[in-house]
């Protein structure tokens, strides 16, 4: 069983690309950022913040 991520979290997080907030994908197991166009995955119940990793929206 994957570790689920803890949605207090998102409170803490930003995006490293704009400084700006993150929405939390449930679905994709990502965190948003409409700012950068970018969506950071959660794995394991860890957010990776990097913007190499990041998948850009469409």
């Amino acid at each position: 069983m994957t570790p689920e991520f803890d949605r207090r979290m998102l409170e803490a997080l930003i995006c490293p690309v704009t400084q700006t907030g993150l929405r939390y994908d449930a679905e994709k197991q990502e965190l948003i950022s409409k700012a950068a166009g970018l969506a950071y995955p959660i794995r394991d119940g860890i957010p990776v913040m990097l913007q190499d990793e990041a998948r850009v929206l469409d």
